[in-house]
């Protein structure tokens, strides 16, 4: 496969790279960005606005990365950047309570009827290892249940695949974790009700908590039926397990109260990330006043953080959840990214191409495929040589997605209708390169 440099050049971006691994493993601080997925040296970014990104190059791109998900407003929003820089005079963190982590529990607590009580953290992984180690000390048991094709982070007990059988214990996936830790998580295929029956029956005198990703979106967007989430619901209330919802990705992007609010499932435990920091590092976990309340210092469970609720990230995530709680905020997200993804879907249908792109709220994804995707092992590795050569046609074009054919895109409420009309046309004429061959 011949990859041809026609409309940017990569020099200092190159450059860059070749210093940064010098620095950093693999030359990148996390690994996706090293653009081993896709072709010539990762993109160095220097700045973004509204819905583009510009590299060290002053090659500019239209932007459906959006920093993997956070910039639900698009990059530079000015009252976020306003209040950020109001909030930086008078300091940067304190490892003090402040205003700010008040202003923005309320606002969140009192526009999401799914919880009660939140602890705010530094990083979605971090929320996620907090919430695991709260089901396990509110229901003191220790093993849980995760499903093929979730991701929820680097923790330990939940970077694991499939064993060798339909309802093994998971198996590590990273060296750096003890197969004991590995041991203590049980990995089901998703949308598989018999086997999860199998499994609870099997185990549940054990199992603290089931979690999930109730929009799975770090390996292909797979979008469930709203019965099997209903289901795990049932079968936890039956079993006495824990039921949590990864929220990360999904929270405040399908809309304020998330997918709870989008299926109206009531998780016990939900986290949160990305959105609720407004671009700035930040996660959450949050549950009920009496879930909660074994947290530390009121409970026997202890979590702690010294940037938790820093006054930069609060101000930046109270003013851009401020900005989505706008009435027909999500409405508008959400026929703007149907709109767009039908204009590419109709084209490919006329051509013949073999390509769908599901999408949910302001989520997409581009599959190789016409038929519906809702477990990992559906995805076919050989369509990632075809997203390979899509990507890079795109950056030729000045479109910028995320550096893996595994990954979803976003739409932000900075893309305006004439951006998706261009980023749409660009996307066609870049399939035509993959499918037909033709420049």
């Amino acid at each position: 496969m011949e990859f041809i440099d026609t409309g940017i050049k990569r020099t200092e971006s190159a450059k860059l790279f070749e210093a940064a691994k010098q620095y950093f493993p693999g030359g990148v601080n996390s690994p996706v960005r090293a653009f081993k997925s896709v072709s010539g040296p990762p993109l160095f970014i220097k700045k973004g606005n509204g819905s583009r990104i510009t590299d060290e190059d002053d090659n500019t791109y239209l932007d459906f990365c959006c920093s993997w998900g956070p910039l639900i407003l698009g990059h530079n929003h000015a009252s976020i950047r306003e209040y950020v820089l109001k909030t930086v005079e008078n300091g940067l963190s304190f490892g003090t309570p402040n205003r700010l982590g008040n202003e923005l529990g309320k606002l969140i607590l009192e526009n999401n009827s799914y919880i009660e009580k939140i602890r705010f953290v530094s990083s979605g992984t971090e929320a996620v290892m907090s919430a695991i180690r709260l089901a396990r000390g509110v229901t003191g048991k220790s093993k849980i249940i995760k499903f093929e094709g979730c991701y929820h982070g680097h923790v330990d007990s939940l970077l694991v695949k499939a064993g060798s059988g339909l309802a093994t214990f998971g198996v590590s996936t990273s060296a750096g974790i003890p197969e004991s830790f590995a041991k203590e998580t049980l990995v089901l295929p998703l949308n598989d009700p018999n086997l999860l029956e199998e499994t609870l029956q099997n185990y549940a005198k054990d199992i603290a908590c089931i979690i999930i990703e109730p929009v799975p979106a770090n390996n292909g967007l797979l979008i469930q039926d709203r019965s099997f989430l209903e289901l795990l619901r049932k079968k936890c209330d039956e079993y006495g397990v824990l039921l949590i919802f990864d929220e990360v990705i999904s929270g405040f992007r399908v809309g304020f109260e998330g997918a709870a609010g989008y299926y109206n499932i009531q998780p016990d435990i939900i986290t949160y990330g990305k959105i609720i920091g407004g671009g700035m590092p930040v996660g959450a976990y949050a549950a009920n006043s009496k879930i909660m309340s074994n947290i530390a210092p009121e409970g026997p469970v202890y979590q702690a953080g010294t940037l938790s609720a820093n006054p930069v990230a609060m101000a930046a995530g109270y003013a851009a959840l401020q900005e989505t709680l706008k009435p027909g905020f999500y409405e508008s997200l959400e026929n703007k990214t149907s709109s767009f993804t039908k204009n590419i879907e109709d084209f490919c249908l006329q051509k013949g191409y073999d390509l769908t792109i599901p999408h949910i709220g302001s989520i997409f994804w581009l599959a190789f495929t016409k038929e519906r995707i809702t477990s990992a092992d559906q995805i076919n590795p050989a369509s990632m040589e075809q997203f390979k050569l899509l990507h890079h046609e795109l950056l030729q074009r000045g479109v910028y997605l995320g550096p893996s054919g595994y990954e979803v895109g976003f739409v932000s409420a900075a893309h305006q209708d004439s951006d998706l009309e261009e980023a749409a046309a660009k996307i066609k004429e870049a399939l035509v390169v993959v499918f037909d061959g033709k420049k």
